[in-house]
C-alpha cells in the first residue's frame, strides 16, 4: 500500500499537496491528520468524499511500503506515523518546500527546494506530464498555493508559483471558491481575542525592526488563531509577531507572522521544535520550564542573532558626501551639482550637518540675485538620519513617510555616507529613475 500524508495542524497547502499527490498516482492513498486547521475542516466537510482520502486511525500501517511526505520533513510532526519511523524495508519520498535543515525522516527520494508552495512542485510535475484537471482538484491546488503564498505576495513567492497559479486558473480553478475558504468570516471568539491582543501589546524595536509580542491565556480551543495573527500584525504595523497563546500550565502554542525577509519566523520558532516557513511559523510546546514571560525573551535573544542576515545600508549608502559650508552660495551649489551630477548636498560646519539643499530648492529662487544669496537661506534644516546597520527598507519607509529622497547616514555621531532614492531603487529593483 501507498499512502500520501503531511504535518499535524493541516493547512490548505499540506492538504491540497496530499491531495495533489494521489492525483499524480491514482495508486496512492491520502491520509489526512486528525487535526487540521478549521478553514480545512470546512471543506473537507462538505467535498471530503470527492478525494481519495482517510484518517490515521482507519489506516492498517503494516500494510504500507511507500509512504509519501508532503510539506514537510520530520517524522514528530506526522500524525501517528511513529510505528513506521523504525520500518527498514519502507520506500519514502518527500515533497517540501521547507528548507530550515532540521528535518529528520531519511528519504529515499526528494523533491525539496525553497518555493513559495509545495504545491507548485507538485503542479510542475502534472504540467511535465501534460496532465488535465477538473475544475475541482485545481481549486483545491489553487486554494494551497493561494495560502502559503499570501495570493503571492509573501517573499518567499517566485516566478514558478505564480506560473502555477495560472495552470490552476487555465484548469477551471474557481476564484469564488478559493475566496470563501481563503477568507472565512471570524466569529465573536476571534473577535474579542484580536480586540484584546490590540490593548496588551509589547512592541520592541529589534535590528531596526518593529517587533510585537503577546501573551494570550485561551480556556477553550478557538478555531482559526493563524488567521486572527496575521490580521493583529497589520492592524499594529510591525513587520514581525510572536504571540504566545497559553492553554494551562503544560501547553501553549506559539504562532508567528512576518513581512519582512530578513526576519524569519521559522528559524526562530525552530528553536522551539516549532516548523513553518519564513513568513509563518508555529511551535506547540508542552511542559516547558520557561514561562510564556522567558520564552518571549528567548525570542528576542534569537531575533537579534538574524542580525546580519541581508543587506544593510552600509552596503549601499554612496560615500564620500558632498558637503558645502552654510557660506557657499546657491550659485556655488548649483554648480557642484551640476558637476558631479547630483540631486543633493548636505550642509556642514565643524562635522555637524545643519541642513541639505535638493534640487527642488533651485525652484524657490524667483530672483537672479537670489543665486548669490548663501544656502542657509534656502537649505532643509529638517534633516533624518539613518544607521549604516539599517535593512534598506527601513530606509524606504523613512523615505516614503517623510517625502524625502536623502538620509545622511550617522554612525557614533559622524557622518559616514548617504543613502539616495536612487540608491534604494537600485538595490531593490536594479534600475535607477530616468
Amino acid at each position: 500500500m501507498q499512502i500520501v500524508t503531511s504535518h499535524k495542524n493541516t493547512d490548505f497547502d499540506a492538504l491540497a499537496s496530499i491531495i495533489g499527490i494521489t492525483i499524480l498516482n491514482n495508486d496512492v492513498l491520502g491520509v489526512v491528520p486528525k487535526m487540521v486547521n478549521s478553514n480545512v475542516d470546512k471543506f473537507l466537510s462538505t467535498h471530503k468524499t470527492a478525494f481519495n482520502l482517510i484518517q490515521p486511525n482507519e489506516l492498517n500501517l503494516d500494510r504500507v511500503n511507500k509512504l509519501i511526505v508532503v510539506d514537510t520533513d520530520q517524522w514528530r510532526r506526522l500524525d501517528r506515523m511513529e510505528k513506521l519511523k523504525e520500518r527498514e524495508n519502507l520506500t519514502i519520498e518527500i515533497w517540501d518546500h521547507h528548507m530550515n535543515g532540521n528535518g529528520d525522516i531519511n528519504a529515499s527520494w526528494k523533491c525539496q527546494e525553497y518555493i513559495g508552495a509545495t504545491v507548485t512542485l507538485i503542479v510542475r510535475e502534472m504540467k511535465k506530464r501534460g496532465m488535465k484537471l477538473n475544475p475541482l482538484d485545481s481549486t483545491v491546488l489553487l486554494i494551497g498555493l493561494y495560502e502559503d503564498t499570501g495570493h503571492l505576495t509573501y517573499r518567499s513567492t517566485t516566478a514558478e508559483d505564480a506560473m502555477a497559479a495560472a495552470y490552476l486558473l487555465e484548469n477551471g480553478a474557481d476564484l469564488n471558491v478559493a475566496a470563501r475558504f481563503l477568507n472565512p468570516p471570524y466569529e465573536e471568539m476571534q473577535r474579542d481575542i484580536l480586540f484584546s491582543m490590540m490593548q496588551d501589546t509589547e512592541k520592541v524595536v529589534i535590528n531596526n525592526r518593529a517587533i510585537g509580542l503577546n501573551i494570550v491565556k485561551l480556556d477553550k480551543k478557538v478555531k482559526d488563531l493563524s488567521g486572527v495573527v496575521s490580521m493583529y500584525r497589520k492592524i499594529i504595523n510591525v513587520e514581525a509577531v510572536f504571540v504566545t497563546f497559553v492553554y494551562d500550565d503544560t501547553r501553549s502554542v506559539i504562532i508567528a507572522r512576518s513581512a519582512n525577509e530578513h526576519i524569519n519566523v521559522a528559524e526562530v520558532l525552530g528553536h522551539f521544535g516549532g516548523g513553518g516557513h519564513h513568513s509563518a511559523a508555529s511551535a506547540t510546546i508542552a511542559k516547558s520550564p520557561l514561562t510564556p514571560h522567558e520564552m518571549n525573551e528567548q525570542i528576542k535573544k534569537l531575533l537579534r542573532a538574524q542580525r546580519k542576515t541581508g543587506a544593510t545600508i552600509a552596503d549601499i549608502m554612496s560615500f564620500p558626501v558632498t558637503q558645502v559650508p552654510p557660506s557657499a552660495t546657491m550659485k556655488d551649489v548649483q554648480e557642484l551639482m551640476a558637476s558631479q551630477h547630483i540631486r543633493g548636498v548636505l550642509v556642514t560646519e565643524e562635522d555637524q550637518i545643519l541642513g541639505i539643499v535638493v534640487l527642488w530648492d533651485f525652484k524657490k529662487i524667483k530672483q537672479d540675485r537670489q543665486w548669490d544669496m548663501s544656502v542657509k537661506s534656502f537649505m532643509s534644516r529638517k534633516i533624518i538620519t539613518v544607521e549604516p546597520d539599517a535593512p534598506p527598507a527601513l530606509a524606504a519607509e523613512m523615505m516614503t513617510a517623510d517625502d524625502i529622497g536623502h538620509l545622511p547616514v550617522v554612525h557614533e555621531g559622524k557622518l559616514i555616507g548617504i543613502v539616495t532614492r536612487t540608491d534604494i531603487l537600485t538595490y531593490f529593483y536594479g534600475m535607477v529613475p530616468e
